[in-house]
């Protein structure tokens, strides 16, 4: 597999061009597994990460570093260059299924679930809700599952 080595993200912006489908929660205490969820447009990272980092930097400041599952998403470049920083982008095989680490550069990181752009706007929309919701502490799993559950039985 051949990857980009980079890519630039011009010109540099403070606020998001398409407001991020997203939900996160509380800030403190910290519980569960995620630490909220996104529903993507797409499966292009490189279209995608700007206008989620442009938000997520509101709560971790500088973000240096996006870890993701690399067989769920188009071939990304190894950094991006948003807002004139460069971000690292780490593809795994080992990196949970539907998720989306990232990292600040002063340490703090969010776990996301990541809801696959195909999914059903009420399921995703319940699945948004519970991996945000404040004690929530479902693995990744589950939460898919749930949400299923749930629309399944409001039916």
């Amino acid at each position: 597999m051949t990857l980009n080595q980079s890519s630039t993200i011009d010109p540099p912006r403070k606020s998001p061009e398409r407001t991020p489908r997203l939900r996160l929660k509380p800030k403190a205490p910290i519980s569960g597994y995620v630490d909220g969820a996104w529903w993507p447009h797409s499966d292009d990272l490189t279209a995608e990460l700007p206008d989620l980092l442009a938000v997520l930097s509101v709560r971790l400041g500088p973000i240096g570093r996006v870890i993701y599952n690399i067989n769920e998403w188009a071939e990304p470049p190894r950094k991006l260059i948003i807002g004139g920083r460069v971000v690292r982008l780490g593809g795994y095989q080992r990196q949970p299924v539907h998720t989306l680490e990232v990292l600040g550069l002063r340490r703090d990181r969010i776990a996301l679930l990541v809801i696959p752009p195909n999914t059903d706007p009420d399921q995703a929309h319940a699945t948004l809700m519970a991996a945000a919701a404040p004690r929530n502490d479902s693995n990744v799993a589950d939460l898919l599952a749930l949400t299923a559950r749930e629309l399944e039985r409001k039916a």
